[in-house]
């Protein structure tokens, strides 16, 4: 059994970011292809948000000591937690190191003694080294994926040029997600003469930031504001529906380590705007577009192209599909944790056989070693012979 850890203090609510999307997404194609999978949430109980991923097994545990009892391949999500396991622990780190670590009673640096790490990014590896100040070994990376809902969604029919361009923020309603950058950017003389509509969703609106910023928005007559979607066939549906998804992730508050968003969107068609920041540049698809964070004007001047071009081409959209998929992600997934190693655990070990040119050497040694003294003993009856005589 391979057993996800939620560890975080919040529960594990769809549409609330990428990790869950991810972690979702991969105990899918784990219960897919045989492989016992589930997710572990601490002190949350029955409302850790099970309802939101009916098909998914979950098992609800009071304490992190309970995690010490299991005889399951522990995987922690977002950071590793202090107990000892019956088995290796691994730690997918799907967010930058924190600052969070008095406000939540759960983290704890010592925890990443001992524990295998793996990260969403070339770049999330990079910075984790830097704050951990440790050798932890090589930090394997398994990237995020798009789940198959995305490329396989039908896009309306090509609209007239007359028609506004319609981009969408689906990002967390959160300041690191670069809301007030895009805020700021539509009042930009640039965009100000394009002709466009703005969707933003509520993802992220449980928060306490998030409220705040969701009433904002609310306020503002040339945003439109949707309910955020919960499952990956909805969200698919609604990207189909756009033409460019905007991802003005801040490099002051935090940096973004892959973002998933990204690739989902691309593979739904979706032409993309981001910050060049973090890891955003490793999800470029061809449908990628960066530009400099935390600068309204930049980003209206990007935007403003990004309208002009529109979605992706046809063929643009096939050849983003074909990267960053499920299938890749949990295949480089069941490597960095050792899974196969895992299922021989019960096995008994038994002592190799020497290989035949092992053997053969060893023989020819022992009739070498023989022949000399099976030569001194005939010698010796010889010479006890003619003395008798």
């Amino acid at each position: 059994m391979i057993s996800f850890v939620w560890s975080s203090k919040y529960p594990f609510i769809a549409g609330s970011g990428g990790s869950e999307t991810y972690t979702a997404g991969q105990i899918r194609e784990l219960l897919k292809r045989g492989i016992p999978a589930r997710i572990i949430t601490i002190g949350h109980g029955t409302k850790d948000g099970r309802d939101d991923f009916p098909d998914i097994p979950f098992l609800a545990i009071e304490s992190r000591d309970q995690l010490s009892k299991l005889d399951d391949l522990l995987v922690y999500i977002t950071y590793p937690l202090e107990v000892k396991t019956k088995h290796p622990a691994y730690a997918i780190l799907h967010c930058p190191p924190p600052s969070f670590a008095h406000d939540d009673p759960l983290y704890n640096k010592r925890a990443f003694k001992g524990v295998r790490l793996i990260t969403a990014s070339k770049f999330a590896a990079g910075i984790w080294r830097r704050n951990l100040r440790h050798n932890f070994g090589r930090m394997p990376t398994v990237y995020p994926f798009a789940d198959t809902a995305f490329r396989e969604v039908e896009r309306p029919a090509r609209r007239s040029a007359d028609k506004p361009t319609r981009i969408l923020f689906a990002g967390r309603l959160h300041p690191d997600k670069g809301i007030y950058t895009l805020l700021c950017a539509l009042h930009m003389e640039t965009l100000k003469h394009s002709n466009f509509t703005l969707t933003v969703t509520t993802a992220g609106s449980n928060a306490e930031d998030g409220k705040i910023i969701l009433n904002m928005l609310k306020a503002n007559p040339n945003i439109k504001v949707v309910n955020a979607r919960k499952t990956v066939k909805d969200m698919a549906t609604l990207m189909a529906n756009q033409d460019i998804v905007v991802m003005p992730s801040s490099n002051i508050f935090w940096q973004e380590l892959f973002g998933m968003l990204s690739i989902e969107a691309q593979h739904a068609g979706c032409r993309v705007v981001a910050s060049r920041s973090g890891g955003l540049p490793e999800t470029n698809l061809g449908g990628l577009m960066l530009v400099k964070p935390d600068d309204p004007k930049a980003l209206a001047t990007v935007l403003a192209h990004a309208i002009a071009r529109g979605p992706l081409s046809i063929k643009d959209r096939q050849f983003a599909a074909a990267r960053f998929t499920v299938v890749q992600s949990v295949d480089s997934l069941l490597k960095s944790i050792a899974y196969q190693t895992y299922l021989n655990r019960n096995e008994p070990v038994l002592a190799p056989l020497p290989s035949p040119g092992k053997a053969v050497a060893a023989v020819t040694k022992q009739l070498r070693t023989a022949r000399p003294r099976a030569a001194l003993g005939l010698a010796s009856i010889q010479i006890q012979t003619r003395l008798r005589k």
